[in-house]
């Protein structure tokens, strides 16, 4: 079994572990997340969570967290959410949809989100903001598309040179 099908879902082991750990350590090296400090954790098949605190740093002048807060982590849980389904390419957000249902406050806050449909070439995800009373305060769908960026060429990818239980090892 190759690697692209032990994370495609056609069966479960290690490769499909390693591709999400290495997405985890892609968001990690980001540079922006030096601005917004969050924590990636690829869940499962199609599914990511990203973990952050609100800090007063991140408020408008009315003293709640700015939109683009609520954008860039709803934007990171359904893309990652996606790219957990591609193993060779990096996923380019191409729209996005935002709702504001509350504003949040300092305090823990997490973004969930899951993959919806599309498997060649464009991605549906949804993903939804939860404030530290489990109420939801946002949620955002947003389209995603490969790229000609390969993931083994970014920094902060890597995938172990074998991955026991494929034809790596």
């Amino acid at each position: 079994m190759t690697l692209p099908e032990a994370v495609s879902g056609q069966a479960s082991g290690t490769g499909a572990e390693a591709h999400y750990r290495a997405l985890e350590r892609l968001y990690e090296a980001a540079a922006i997340n030096r601005l917004f400090p969050s924590r990636l954790s690829i869940t499962e098949h199609g599914r990511a969570r990203i973990d952050f605190n609100v800090t007063p740093e991140h408020f408008h002048a009315a003293g709640a967290a700015h939109g683009t807060l609520y954008f860039k982590m709803l934007d990171d849980a359904a893309f990652y959410a996606c790219n957990a389904l591609v193993t060779d390419r990096f996923l380019l957000t191409t729209a996005f949809n935002l709702h504001f249902t509350a504003p949040v406050r300092a305090g823990p806050v997490y973004a969930e989100g899951h993959w919806v449909s599309g498997r060649r070439r464009v991605f549906v995800g949804e993903a939804r903001l939860v404030d530290s009373h489990g109420e939801e305060i946002a949620r955002g769908t947003g389209t995603f598309m490969r790229s000609h960026i390969g993931l083994s060429g970014l920094e902060g990818y890597s995938l172990p040179t074998a991955i026991p239980g494929t034809d790596a090892a």
